[in-house]
């Protein structure tokens, strides 16, 4: 079915959507997730990008980067796993480039950027905190810290802290943390970025898998290992949104196999003050339209006058 028939019928009362995170006004809580919307042209002939809460772009490192060798995505039951290796653009490619496409419309960009070291992340930060259009920051601490053995900076409270202090104190824009679900306990790194600075968190990354081609007995990717993500992963996405919404006052960012509006509103009703879009927009380039008229009809059919009464309103208590 076809998103224009299922927009919510034109009324006086419609219901508000906005929602506000870090100071960033969002006209509706539906962004597109890192790496898989590109920089936004990509999906410009599709749908109209003025109506999405914000774009996230694809990641973006100070000098480019060539990513990972072939096969890198494949299929796995209810998801996918990539192992695309962070390919991108470079910061000074993106800002000449990318940024002036993007920057005609009337939404929000959030620059999804990593580093490999500490002082990566402070140069990256800077260097996208000068640029203008860019309106908000989404670090990825899911990376190793090659100077510490590579021990990933996302599963070390500690070293996450120390990569969000530094972004904190290398620009003014608005700072949210994308968390590696890859952790014993997801709230132990929530505290510690909001110790450190963050204005918001942003989860979940995706779960670190694995496939293997029983006939060749070789990994089905060759990285071997890859990025879980899609419908298969919302669960533990909602239960880690859910914990976190119970630890930090921070607002939260849901991510993990949204593909309709039910799926943003578990989210939503679990916690999370706007939620980001993945693995659909490679099934269904329009789902994000979809899921914002979906949001909407929502609002009307229960009459509820704005999207921000359902964050943090799961009902836990027992029936009788």
């Amino acid at each position: 079915m076809s998103s224009e028939s299922n927009k919510p019928p034109a009324t006086d009362h419609r219901p508000l959507t906005t929602v506000t995170i870090a100071g960033l006004k969002l006209k509706n809580p539906v962004m597109v997730a890192s790496g898989t919307f590109g920089y936004g042209e990509e999906y410009s002939p599709y749908i109209d990008l003025n109506r999405l809460g914000a774009i996230v772009t694809k990641g973006l490192s100070i000098k480019p980067k060539m990513g990972n060798p072939t096969p890198r995505i494949i299929e796995t039951p209810s998801g996918m796993l990539n192992a695309i290796g962070l390919q991108n653009v470079g910061i000074d490619a993106f800002v000449k480039d990318k940024l002036p496409f993007v920057r005609q419309f009337d939404v929000p960009v959030i620059a999804n950027f990593f580093g490999n070291t500490l002082e990566e992340y402070g140069e990256a930060a800077r260097k996208l905190s000068d640029c203008d259009g860019v309106h908000a920051l989404e670090v990825n601490i899911s990376c190793p810290n090659v100077k510490e053995g590579g021990i990933v900076f996302g599963i070390d409270p500690k070293a996450a802290a120390s990569v969000i202090s530094l972004v904190r104190k290398s620009t003014k824009l608005p700072v949210i943390a994308k968390l590696s679900p890859n952790v014993t306990d997801i709230t132990v790194m929530a505290r510690a970025v909001e110790d450190a600075g963050a204005d918001a968190v942003s989860l979940i990354n995706t779960l670190t898998g694995m496939a293997i081609d029983v006939r060749t007995r070789r990994p089905r990717l060759a990285n071997i290992t890859g990025g879980l993500s899609g419908p298969a992963i919302r669960p533990v996405a909602v239960r880690m949104v859910w914990q976190v919404a119970n630890a930090v006052k921070l607002p939260i960012i849901g991510i993990g196999g949204i593909m309709t509006a039910d799926d943003a509103l578990e989210f939503i009703i679990a916690g999370a003050t706007a939620v980001q879009v993945g693995t659909a927009n490679f099934v269904n380039p329009t789902a994000t339209m979809e899921i914002i008229d979906g949001l909407e009809k929502y609002l009307i059919d229960n009459h509820i006058a704005d999207i921000k009464e359902l964050v943090r309103s799961l009902n836990i208590q027992a029936s009788h």
